[in-house]
């Protein structure tokens, strides 16, 4: 992409609204606008990012065996009131009517959506288990909404839902999701602490956040330090290696400040304690029959007895995601995007735009770091070398080159790393195969 064709609205100035890292970047560097309180626009930059981290969720899902799907936003209140959660549920919850006076809402979840539809058509244990997802927008009317897509009202969630018949097959496909969720967010550069965690109005006995740390993070965190070193689990293919991966990260202390018990923490070596702040990327839970129950949703057993359907559900922000990655990777002069979900993959600067011999070199970069699927953002606008050098910088590319009369005559161009800021003069070709290469690691 030519950042002259480009929609990239950045601003100089920082909005005075803007509190936390990711508010303040995402809005200065043209990704977002917001429309109303906790609604906003995502604009070319922020939409890009968006959808890679929605398909790295997407693929992961999949691995772990879940069956994309798409519930619509608007839903029925009658399947709400048939579980009891349509005044439960309380103000976040927008409650609306049509034109026929028939009572709807804008869903903050699909939990009861999605038990109707299930019961319409499983009647008999062969066809367990079943898991599947969609991603959705939803509404959730935030008494307070701030931090930009952190706390909005409007959001991009996966939201999975398994379908088990009994409890121990249940915990299996709750393995499943907990293994696919730690794999999910290793591949955005991102080290997600899965942490015990209330089940809130969504039900259940068991449940687990996802959270990331981050100085800014809006829950006080207490964990085992192992816990932040340990490694992606990758794809296993056995439901006992999937256990085993649970247990094993379930029996090392992690908790919020509101499940925190002091007197348990206490118990871990104090050279292995570690007191943080966490941002919540992720949540799963197992709530059994919490909402087939009331649904009446069985299925015929192998004892020829009818049995409610077991399940649970499993979160992930993905637009939170965008800001969760923010705050856990930027420095004072910008964002730093991990290779996987950055909007694009290096930007060219070019130093003197009209230099026959420094627009022929870029565009023989570009030509060349397209073909090899790197998506480059050349910035080929008029402008100042230092507005372009603080632009690319505020976007964060994980690598710039940039391309000026001086460093040509020796035949080199220099390379920046945006994480580490180191930089080096190379060839145009050792340039291109050094990206080449960071990107096929």
């Amino acid at each position: 992409m030519r950042l002259s064709n480009y929609f990239l609205p950045v601003l100089k100035e920082t909005p005075a609204d803007a509190t936390i890292a990711s508010h303040r970047f995402m809005l200065r560097a043209g990704m977002v606008k917001q429309d109303s309180a906790g609604i906003y626009i995502w604009l070319p930059l922020g939409f890009k990012v968006l959808q890679k981290i929605e398909q790295i969720v997407r693929e992961e899902q999949n691995k772990a065996g879940a069956v994309e799907m798409l519930m619509p936003t608007i839903q029925s209140a009658n399947h709400w009131k048939e579980t009891g959660r349509y005044d439960a549920y309380g103000p976040e919850m927008l409650r609306i009517t049509d034109r026929g006076d028939r009572e709807l809402l804008y869903g903050p979840t699909n939990e009861d959506m999605i038990t109707d539809m299930f019961r319409s058509y499983v009647r008999s244990y062969k066809d367990l288990p079943q898991m599947l997802y969609h991603s959705q927008w939803k509404f959730r009317d935030e008494r307070r909404p701030r931090f930009g897509v952190m706390r909005g009202r409007e959001f991009l969630m996966k939201d999975a839902y398994s379908f088990d018949i009994d409890p121990a097959a249940a915990r299996v496909s709750y393995y499943k999701q907990f293994v696919a969720y730690l794999n999910t967010y290793a591949r955005m550069g991102l080290q997600a602490v899965p942490m015990k965690a209330d089940t809130g109005p969504i039900g259940g006995d068991l449940s687990h956040e996802f959270l990331i740390l981050a100085e800014t993070g809006e829950s006080e965190v207490f964990c085992h330090k192992d816990l932040v070193d340990m490694p992606p689990p990758g794809y296993l293919d056995t439901d006992e290696a999937r256990e085993a991966v649970f247990k094993e990260r379930t029996s090392l202390y992690a908790a919020t400040d509101e499940m925190h018990d002091a007197d348990e923490f206490a118990k871990v070596p104090a050279d292995k304690q570690l007191s943080a702040r966490g941002i919540e990327v992720g949540h799963i839970f197992y709530f059994g029959d919490k909402y087939s129950a009331p649904m009446n949703a069985q299925v015929q057993g192998p004892d020829g007895k009818n049995h409610n359907i077991m399940m649970g559900s499993y979160g992930v922000g993905v637009s939170r995601l965008v800001g969760g990655i923010i705050e856990a990777c930027h420095d004072e002069n910008g964002i730093i995007w991990p290779k996987s979900v950055a909007p694009f993959g290096a930007g060219i600067i070019n130093l003197r735009k009209g230099d026959e011999a420094v627009d022929a070199a870029c565009e023989d970069i570009y030509a060349k770091l397209s073909a090899a699927n790197i998506d480059p953002l050349y910035d080929d606008k008029d402008d100042r070398g230092g507005q372009k050098f603080a632009r690319m910088d505020l976007i964060g590319l994980p690598y710039q080159i940039v391309v000026g009369p001086r460093g040509l005559k020796e035949g080199k161009v220099e390379v920046k790393t945006r994480a580490s800021g180191e930089k080096q003069d190379m060839t145009i070709e050792a340039a291109i195969n050094f990206i080449t290469g960071e990107f096929a690691e």
